[in-house]
């Protein structure tokens, strides 16, 4: 199952905050249908039905079947510029 950094929880959460509508939602990760290292992440107000769901620290990621299976042993962590932007970066398994 995808691990989630502590900085990945901090921004994920303030991410989620900045969205009203979204109070027990999260981002969704899903594939694009192009390569694998290509996702879509949007701020979703719960999980589809099929998603898989991670949770760190209140942070709240929901995976479609399809990215599920792609980050299974995955770490998902974030990286926030000085002009605000944020920066996901996905890294694979350490031994």
């Amino acid at each position: 199952m995808l691990t989630l950094t502590e900085t990945a929880s901090t921004v994920i959460n303030t991410i989620v905050a900045q969205s009203p509508t979204t109070e027990t939602g999260g981002l969704r990760i899903q594939g694009t249908g192009t390569p694998e290292t290509e996702f879509q992440v949007t701020v979703a107000p719960s999980p589809e039905a099929t998603d898989a769901v991670v949770e760190k620290d209140g942070a709240r990621v929901f995976l479609e079947p399809s990215a599920a299976q792609v980050l299974d042993d995955k770490t998902l962590d974030a990286q926030v510029a000085e002009d605000g932007s944020v920066r996901f970066a996905i890294s694979g398994p350490t031994a």
